[in-house]
Parts: C-alpha cells; structure tokens; sequence
C-alpha cells in the first residue's frame, strides 16, 4: 500500500513502517572511451590478416599470422573488454553498489539512508567528454568512487535525491513508530 497524495505526479510513498521495494534506478559503466584503443589493435589486425593472407614471405605460414592475429586479438581486445565489461556501477533506491571482477567478484555497497558526502572531479580529458568521477563517503567506510562515469552531473543530482528520500523515510518511520503505554497503577 502506498499512501494518497493530493499533489499529482509526486512519486508514490510507501506507508510507514513497511519496507520499500528495492528498484534499479541505472546500472553504470565506466566511459567506453578506454577500450579506443583496443579498437584501433581490433581494425589494425583484421586489415593486417586481410592483407598478408597468402602474400607472407618464404619461411612464414597463414596458420602463422593467424595464430599471431588471434593472440593479439585476445590479449589486447578481448580481455580489456571483458574487464570493462565486468565492472559496473549500480544505484538503487537504497544504495550504491559496485561490483567488478573476471572471475572472483568484488563487491561494494554503500547505504542511502546512511547518508553520505557526494565529491565531483572532472579534469580537462573528463570535461571534454562530459565525464567525472565521484566519490561517495560516509566517513566510516572507505569511499566509493565511481569512476569515469558519463552525464556526472545527472549522477550526482540521482544520488543527492535518493540520499535526501532516503533520509525522510528513515525520519518519517522513526517518529510514526507506535510505542507501547504501560498502563499506571
């Protein structure tokens, strides 16, 4: 159940003392920007093979720049973007969490109705691309920064608004929860 509002197109609360839902509100990865130049080994292979196939000098071998082709391929397109790919950053209604690893996964979360301080840096590379980084700390766990992030300035607007409901939420739960009378003699 949520409760009745009389202002219309303002988000629905849920009752107090019942839990929130948990949404995703985005999931985030860090700019793509850094895998140009895994594209570029990418386009350089695939032209090298196409232009060396049957025209190799004597004692080389098309398995050969094949084989080359596809461990280049590999370790310098294929693992840089199966590590991007593995890191991401997602908000919730009621937190932050980053998680990243291959094959061990690493995971760290950080609370809104805790409350933390939102840091934004953008040097001139990020500025031009309309990227930052932001860093989120509570003052007692290590910060979180979520790195490279694209539209930072929407980012740090999302997570002031959910720190800011979340923190209502805690208020408003914690004045309207029903305390037991002991009855005098």
């Amino acid at each position: 159940m949520t409760q009745p509002t009389a202002y219309t197109g303002r988000p629905l609360t849920p009752m107090p003392g019942a839990a929130p839902t948990e949404l995703r509100l985005v999931r985030l990865r860090r700019h793509a920007r850094r895998l140009f130049w895994s594209a570029v080994v990418l386009i350089a292979a695939a032209g090298a093979v196409g232009f060396f196939t049957g025209n190799l000098p004597a004692p080389f071998e098309d398995w050969m720049l094949w084989s080359a082709a596809g461990a280049a391929v590999l370790l310098l397109v294929v693992l840089p973007f199966a590590r991007w790919y593995a890191h991401t950053y997602t908000v919730t209604t009621r937190r932050v969490v980053e998680q990243s690893g291959l094959l061990g996964r690493h995971r760290t979360e950080i609370s809104h109705a805790r409350g933390y301080t939102i840091a934004e840096r953008r040097g001139p590379v990020q500025r031009m691309w309309g990227t930052g980084t932001l860093t989120l700390s509570n003052g007692l766990d290590a910060p979180l920064r979520i790195r490279d992030v694209a539209s930072v300035r929407l980012v740090h607007e999302v997570l002031a608004d959910q720190v800011e409901v979340s923190q209502i939420l805690a208020h408003r739960d914690a004045q309207t929860t029903p305390t037991t009378v002991v009855p005098e003699d």
